[in-house]
């Protein structure tokens, strides 16, 4: 398994993601519903992870 550091653009949506998930958190008001911080956070990663494999 070869790993190596994802596009740019891979990690910018990764990094706007989880910056999302962040602020929905600490109770920024964002559109959509607060309570699915956890799954745009984990979505974030796992982005970046298949980023970093692919």
């Amino acid at each position: 398994m070869n790993l190596h550091a994802p596009s740019q653009v891979i990690f910018l949506i990764s990094l706007v993601l989880a910056a999302l998930a962040l602020l929905s958190a600490l109770g920024v008001k964002l559109p959509g519903n607060n309570a699915h911080a956890i799954w745009v956070a984990l979505a974030a990663y796992v982005l970046l992870t298949i980023g970093m494999l692919a």
